[in-house]
């Protein structure tokens, strides 16, 4: 006898419906120039907080604890490459505007935090603003990712003379957040088209809305970064 209901919605007379078939076997490609991307915590309070307050209300001081939490994210990003050569942190870059409403650039801030703290574990590591807008681009707020990866397409070139300021170094695109990946894809897309593609990605925090909460998989910054992949999907390090 067969199933009265579909195992995946609860559709009468399936045990697996065509929808959830087609969910099931449909991939969902993420931006193509993404690289792995490994965060140090799960975007929640109260690494939210914390984020918000060195963000928007200028609470400088915390950019000590969250560069040091982003630096454990870029080492885990490298693995066993975090030593080979000199590290160059590439900051996603600030629209003019925002840094001057916030009087500050906070991930450029960050990167240079995260630098210092890989410094102090023994790697050569720099942070510099490599990167800048063309063109304006819309509120990311509220846009899906498709949306987002349209929005930001083109958005992003390197500038003059960096290719020297790389020279003989990995370099790793950094951030505050990682949503959808859009923003870090762009980035990774800019910085290959002038042939200095990224070897990896790392970000303070990841927030995936549609994945479901682990607990018992989800821990804090200093043991188990969270890697998201290309799709944009994240996870917690066991």
């Amino acid at each position: 006898m067969l199933p009265a209901r579909c195992a995946g919605c609860g559709a009468d007379r399936a045990q697996l419906c065509p929808a959830c078939l087609t969910a099931l076997a449909t991939a969902r490609p993420g931006p193509t120039a993404l690289p792995w991307v490994h965060a140090a915590a799960p975007y929640a309070d109260p690494v939210r907080q914390l984020l918000l307050a060195h963000k928007e209300r200028g609470a400088l001081r915390l950019a000590g604890p969250l560069g040091e939490a982003l630096a454990r994210a870029v080492r885990s990003s490298l693995g066993p490459r975090a030593g080979l050569a000199p590290l160059l942190l590439v900051p996603m870059p600030s629209a003019r505007a925002a840094v001057r409403a916030r009087g500050h650039d906070p991930t450029l801030r960050l990167a240079g935090a995260a630098a210092r703290s890989l410094r102090r574990a023994g790697l050569d590591a720099r942070a510099a603003a490599l990167l800048r807008h063309t063109r304006p681009v819309a509120d990311q707020a509220g846009l899906t990712a498709a949306e987002r990866r349209r929005n930001l397409h083109g958005a992003l070139t390197v500038l003059p003379g960096a290719n020297h300021r790389l020279t003989g170094r990995q370099p790793v695109l950094v951030d505050d957040l990682v949503t959808t990946g859009a923003s870090l894809a762009e980035a990774a897309r800019a910085l290959a088209a002038a042939g200095l593609p990224p070897k990896a990605a790392a970000t303070v925090a990841a927030a995936v809305p549609h994945l479901p909460a682990v607990p018992h998989r989800t821990a804090g910054p200093a043991r188990h970064p969270a890697r998201t992949d290309p799709a944009g999907r994240a996870w917690s390090k066991p």
